[in-house]
């Protein structure tokens, strides 16, 4: 690393990420190919030189750019996991739009740009540098919505989340405005430490307050809670299956470096205001996602309510207000989008030319069509249903510990009377797989990699959840 100048070297992911980007898409304009297999091969050999730069940096926290961009543990962690889920998205996608005849290099480009967004968010140290960081990923997965331009369903999907998104935005900015004009400042390191010397004095002002509420509403809608929700359903619905799984694991991992940075980063000491919001958010998208998932036929709608509640259970963790809390909701959000990617996954690997396999009723007989899937889809189920001994078990369990242990029992106990409302649909899914009489023959088919991506997905959510202490003694190391 010594060609790279001091305030340049903790910043060596994202330059190696916008460095490979650019010159992904110049492989992809002068060498195209039919089905871009070089874009993507050039595409997974950019996130692996991404994830060596990560492993490269120190190890202790580093501040540059005058304190608007953090190199530390937190940032590390969230930047190895949505490398990681890209690299998962790109192999499972580029056998999807081969498929459909779909085939084109901006799926690349653009994921790799909303990558950069998810990487500037983990290390933001400014309020200007998580705007950055959420405007580039908002930005990209707005096209990549839209990307199946001869469908009414993406089009509209794509129409919906960019109005829904840009008032998302708006309200974050103005949130941000106010707290500037309030403590004078756009560093959050500044900003904790002015909101403090306010709170120590008895000087708390008004206008903070109403900050906070505008960034609580802007986190809100970019996680997908209650009762800022409404876009969930359709966007899910309506895009093509791998801009489902990006929008359901890679840029919900986003959003926790958002929630993270500013409430907890920024914001803590005003940890009594958001915590109350909090909580409402927390119950209602529990009660919400649960619920209206229970009378859905279709499964990407159905996976839409559940990632609902599963954003009312990272809420229980943030809320919390602990070390233990936030590593909690960070171990839970990790594991969610491990168990997210082979979800949308296997809805991928069951589709074809002319056919999406996003009805539960697809799914029937695939036990007796395909027994080693219908066991991963199995696995899977049983994770977001939160069943021992799978991964999703010990994510609930941890966020519920943290929650308990700040005396909220009556939160804890909301949190598993949902769950086991929230069971009732992964099992019907498994019922349909193993009990109802298969409609055709179609078996789950694809690359190798991507068969194979599958089985290793399905083994690491079980292996997870047989091992689950290092993954999460690391989420509690970082705070």
């Amino acid at each position: 690393m010594d060609f790279v100048t001091p305030a340049l070297a903790p910043a060596l992911p994202e330059i190696v990420l916008l460095g490979g980007v650019c010159a992904v898409m110049l492989v992809d304009l002068f060498w195209p190919g039919r089905e871009q297999v070089v874009t993507f091969v050039g595409s997974l050999v950019v996130l692996l030189l991404t994830l060596w730069s990560l492993s490269a940096g120190e190890p202790s926290p580093v501040t540059t750019f005058s304190g608007s961009y953090v190199s530390d543990a937190l940032a590390v962690v969230i930047k190895a996991a949505a490398v990681l889920g890209v690299a998962a998205i790109f192999i499972y996608g580029r056998d999807y739009f081969r498929k459909h005849g779909l085939s084109r290099g901006e799926f690349y480009t653009l994921g790799l740009f909303a990558l950069l967004g998810v990487m500037i968010l983990a290390s933001a140290g400014s309020l200007l540098t998580l705007y950055l960081g959420l405007e580039t990923l908002s930005l990209s997965l707005y096209a990549l919505v839209a990307f199946n331009r001869d469908s009414p369903l993406a089009s509209e999907a794509a129409i919906k989340y960019f109005f829904l998104g840009a008032l998302s935005s708006g309200m974050l900015l103005y949130g941000m405005s106010i707290i500037y004009g309030a403590t004078g400042t756009l560093d959050l390191v500044q900003i904790s430490a002015t909101v403090g010397e306010r709170l120590s004095s008895g000087e708390l002002s008004t206008v903070l307050g109403l900050g906070l509420v505008f960034l609580v509403v802007g986190i809100a809608f970019k996680l997908g809670a209650a009762p800022f929700h409404m876009w969930v359903p359709d966007i899910y619905h309506g895009a093509p299956t791998p801009i489902t799984m990006y929008l359901g694991t890679v840029s919900k991992v986003g959003a926790l470096a958002l929630a993270l940075r500013l409430l907890v980063g920024g914001l803590e000491d005003l940890l009594q205001q958001w915590q109350q919001m909090l909580v409402v958010m927390s119950v209602l998208s529990l009660a919400i996602g649960n619920v209206l998932a229970i009378a859905q036929t279709n499964l990407k709608r159905m996976l839409a309510y559940s990632t609902i509640s599963h954003m009312g259970f990272f809420l229980l963790g943030l809320l919390a207000g602990t070390s233990l809390g936030y590593g909690a909701a960070l171990f839970y959000m990790l594991t969610y989008a491990l168990t997210g990617l082979g979800a949308f996954g296997m809805i991928i690997l069951l589709s074809h030319k002319g056919f999406e396999a996003e009805q539960i009723d697809d799914f029937a007989g695939l036990g007796q069509r395909s027994p080693w899937y219908a066991l991963v889809m199995m696995v899977i189920m049983f994770s977001l249903a939160g069943v021992p001994p799978m991964v999703g078990f010990y994510a609930k369990l941890a966020v519920l510990q943290a929650v308990v242990e700040q005396g909220m029992v009556w939160l804890a106990v909301a949190g598993v009377l949902f769950s086991v409302i929230g069971a009732f649909y992964y099992l019907r899914v498994i019922k349909v797989m193993y009990f109802d009489a298969p409609d055709s023959a179609v078996i789950p088919t694809g690359p190798a990699e991507a068969r194979t991506l599958m089985s290793l997905n399905g083994l690491a959510v079980l292996a997870l959840g047989i091992f689950p202490g290092p993954l999460l003694a690391l989420c509690n190391a970082v705070f």
